[in-house]
């Protein structure tokens, strides 16, 4: 098992006081903390190499070191190749960079498939897209008893016209985990292209690019332990074929082409230290050896990470179903929990998801409140004239504690 108190230890922020009273950070899925050696590498980057890249000069080439640590490392994470890596602001921005490079190939014969549970980062960029070539889109529904895809549903939009589809790894909302698999089959039989948001699900799982066979996946390091970053695989073949908007001077190599202007480097620095935090954890109990290759240690890790948030995920949603009038909204059986990560949203009669928010921040315990992007899921379940949902989204760095706290206010509003 996880020492939680060694692991709270390496989180400054998990020991600051907020109004003289220690903080509850349930708002993970917005955004995780921080590690202290995620602070450190990105001071000492601001300290020790801080220049633009490829310079003669000693903190130039610092600073490209600290950009091929970091693609290894994103690599690493995803299972992919360090040239198949783009870094870019976040989730959002890539993806409509992507979309603009991809709108060339598409035509009013093609269609595109996103679904009603993602976030709009995966919904948005395509249906403009569309907009602007004429494509034409089709939407795959959700099951609003349990948050999940009707995969029938999906299954029967996907045709020869289909020219992508955009599916998310685990809704930010629900916590649902989707078949993301067996939906890249079924577009891959078609030829489509596939994107897949893994925003939601890397802070909880391992992910390999290679063996999902996806052309495209995207995340955001501050969703696990990192700063403020995008990344994104991509097929060399993809990206070395598409054009990319970008300056003239940054050539037409990928990489570098997808990744316009000058990088936030004190970031990069960070992603890549937030990714070793995590893989020595695989090191400290995972059983994998110091000696081991980063990507075993991150398989490692993932195990035990997983086995934690479960015990967590366990007594918060059992707890949630003993609350009086407390609806919960996505998979509530335990048979169904490896299928789902720790993002549980609720509603209970009698008050708003703001309410509840607003108890719950007068004990510092931090929670969102609204659609959280997700806004055609909030729509489908009816909820978003009358203030979405409240989400309690667990980290490895939560405890069972907490959770009792939580449900003790939620109890009493």
């Amino acid at each position: 098992m996880l020492d939680v108190d060694s692991i709270r230890a390496q989180f400054p922020a998990l020991h600051e006081s907020f109004n003289d009273k220690p903080a509850v950070f349930f708002d993970n899925p917005g955004g995780t903390q921080v590690p202290r050696r995620v602070l450190e590498a990105m001071t000492d980057y601001l300290t020790r190499r801080n220049a633009n890249t490829h310079g003669v000069f000693e903190t130039s080439r610092r600073t490209d070191a600290t950009i091929d640590h970091a693609r290894q490392a994103a690599a690493d994470l995803l299972g992919a190749d360090a040239d198949e890596i783009v870094f870019g602001n976040n989730m959002t921005s890539l993806t409509f960079a992507l979309s603009h490079a991809l709108s060339r190939e598409f035509s009013p014969d093609d269609e595109i498939v996103v679904t009603r549970l993602d976030h709009d980062a995966n919904v948005s960029p395509w249906v403009m897209m569309a907009e602007d070539t004429g494509a034409t889109v089709q939407w795959a529904d959700v099951d609003i008893e349990t948050c999940t895809l009707d995969m029938e549903h999906l299954r029967s939009l996907i045709n020869p016209h289909t020219k992508l589809v955009a599916v998310g790894y685990a809704s930010n909302a629900s916590g649902t985990i989707n078949d993301v698999q067996t939906i890249i089959g079924w577009a891959k039989e078609n030829k489509a292209y596939t994107f897949v948001d893994a925003v939601q699900y890397a802070p909880h799982g391992l992910i390999d690019v290679k063996a999902l066979d996806c052309d495209f996946l995207a995340c955001s390091a501050y969703k696990f332990f990192g700063p403020h970053a995008g990344i994104l695989y991509g097929k060399r073949e993809h990206l070395n074929r598409l054009r990319a908007y970008h300056v003239r001077p940054t050539g037409d190599e990928s990489p570098d082409k997808w990744e316009q202007g000058t990088k936030n480097h004190e970031g990069l620095a960070g992603v890549a230290a937030a990714i070793d935090y995590l893989a020595d954890l695989g090191v400290r109990y995972g059983g994998a050896s110091a000696g081991a290759t980063r990507r075993e240690q991150l398989a490692a890790a993932w195990a035990e990470i997983n086995n934690y948030e479960l015990m967590l995920m366990d007594r918060l949603i059992s707890g949630l179903q003993f609350i009086n009038r407390v609806r919960i909204y996505g998979l509530t059986n335990r048979m169904d929990w490896p299928h789902r990560v720790p993002t549980v949203s609720i509603r209970k009669e009698g008050t708003t998801p703001q309410q509840l928010a607003e108890a719950l921040a007068a004990e510092n315990i931090f929670a969102w409140d609204g659609n959280f992007y997700a806004v055609n899921l909030t729509e489908r379940l009816g909820v978003e004239p009358s203030g979405g949902l409240l989400r309690l989204g667990l980290a490895h760095y939560n405890t069972l504690d907490e959770i009792d706290r939580c449900l003790r206010v939620i109890d009493s509003v």
